[in-house]
């Protein structure tokens, strides 16, 4: 697959309208990606400050989520390395205390037509529950802690994580087995996968 091919795509995709009335701060599809990259990062989609930066990730949920991978915002950031392509690629505005799901009709208009055109890909990071579902369908446990906790059912491909959201505290709290047992194994597989050999 060629770069001008994905690049081409991207250009749609960042062009897109089809959520504008659903959307209450307008569209701004935000994800990065090249043919080249070796990690699938599959977050949410964008908060507020990442509307307005136009940077995934850019904001506590990312500090979290880099200290996580051990990695800093060079590599981060540097879309020939990873990919990140979130569920919903606009903000979807608030539903009760936190964000909405991601809009329902961005992952059938563009999510298969993306993927298939990075062929490098060796780790797909799945952050919460929704990236789980669409791409674990029925292998997915029945919640998001028996999922995660599961998380070595889906090596050597797929790596399953929690949102690293600030709202998750209390999730992190009773479940310190995430940091002390599983992010040791995330780091060392981030950095696998990014060796080039």
């Amino acid at each position: 697959m060629s770069s001008t091919e994905l690049d081409a795509l991207l250009a749609d995709i960042r062009a897109c309208q089809h959520c504008a009335p659903h959307l209450p701060l307008g569209p701004r599809p935000v994800l990065q990606a090249a043919t080249t990259a070796r990690i699938l990062l599959v977050g949410q989609a964008p908060g507020v400050r990442v509307h307005q930066t136009g940077l995934p990730f850019n904001d506590p949920s990312g500090d979290r989520l880099r200290r996580w991978l051990d990695m800093d915002r060079d590599t981060f950031y540097d879309p020939a390395r990873l990919t990140i392509v979130p569920m919903g690629f606009c903000y979807p505005g608030k539903q009760g205390s936190g964000d909405a799901p991601p809009r329902p009709e961005c992952a059938p208009l563009w999510r298969r037509q993306l993927l298939t055109q990075l062929p490098e890909i060796r780790l797909t990071l799945l952050i919460g529950q929704y990236a789980q579902a669409w791409h674990l369908g029925t292998q997915r446990k029945k919640t998001l802690t028996d999922t995660v906790k599961a998380w070595r059912e889906y090596q050597p491909d797929i790596f399953v994580l929690p949102h690293p959201s600030p709202r998750n505290i209390r999730w992190f709290v009773t479940n310190p087995w995430f940091e002390d047992e599983v992010v040791p194994e995330l780091r060392t597989t981030v950095a696998k996968a990014l060796c080039r050999s």
